[in-house]
């Protein structure tokens, strides 16, 4: 088991390292795609700053926990970026241009090759921006215990896994459809609910975007391991979901290859 860790580690390296080559041949997109975030981050921020020039509270969250919030999010957001998102956008298009089938070929695990190929490295200009602002929030918290932010350490991790597996089980349908853009469109439609705090929702709603379709565990969770001293449920809960979804992943991929029709039959 060692030897595979160490040889998909390898794998992943001289991947990400043939990324970076890649995207630095093309720096205009590498400022371009800064420019377009910092586009979308000062939307979010400016949505929740004119929500509170109304109200002190949203939920149980003040303006400037609100700020750590979104600080979050956009770190989440960058890493999921970074490493997952272009490689499940496209997995449609490989598998109605035939390109599934030399991955399929190859001695490596199929799921591993498809869902990490390529790192989108032009993203890291966002990551050091969301830092920044994550950080410059952290500020606005009068005695904050920076000792929380072991936390993150954990809980980003699993927040990236529980978005891995419900975005790959989305696209990986594209493999027993072979077109499912309307079910692409869907799961945007539910990763939006994770981007705004569980706090605002009904009991039922928050219920289930922390169980039934639990996007609420990619932001939420963590923002209230650093703001208040959360349940324990709250915690563990993470550490157990990731896996289960990781698992679950896995056995959706091979259900799905039952379905495949190759390219070239």
């Amino acid at each position: 088991m060692i030897k595979n860790l160490k040889k998909y580690f390898s794998l992943y390296g001289a991947m990400f390292k043939a990324s970076v080559i890649a995207d630095l041949e093309y720096r205009a997109n590498f400022f371009t795609r800064i420019a377009t975030d910092i586009l979308w981050y000062i939307a979010q921020i400016m949505t929740f700053e004119v929500l509170y020039q109304h109200t002190e509270r949203i939920g149980d969250w003040d303006k400037y926990q609100m700020r750590v919030f979104l600080g979050l999010l956009f770190i989440i957001d960058a890493l999921y970026m970074i490493v997952i998102h272009e490689n499940l956008e496209n997995i449609t298009e490989k598998v109605r241009k035939g390109d599934l089938d030399l991955l399929l070929a190859k001695p490596v695990n199929s799921q591993f090759m498809l869902t990490l190929q390529k790192a989108n490295t032009a993203i890291f200009g966002n990551l050091i921006l969301a830092l920044s602002w994550f950080f410059y929030a952290l500020t606005g918290l009068p005695d904050f215990n920076y000792e929380r932010l072991l936390w993150m350490l954990i809980l980003i991790p699993c927040s990236l896994a529980v978005i891995y597996s419900i975005r790959f089980m989305f696209s990986a349908t594209a493999v027993i459809f072979t077109r499912s853009e309307n079910l692409q469109f869907l799961w945007w439609q539910i990763y939006k609910l994770g981007m705004r705090p569980d706090s605002m929702y009904t009991p039922y709603i928050k219920f289930a975007v922390l169980t039934v379709l639990p996007v609420g565990v990619i932001v939420s969770v963590p923002a209230r391991a650093l703001l208040n001293p959360p349940e324990l449920s709250y915690l563990l809960w993470p550490l157990v979901l990731a896996p289960i979804l990781i698992y679950g992943t896995h056995r959706f991929w091979n259900y799905a290859l039952k379905f495949y029709s190759s390219a070239s039959s």
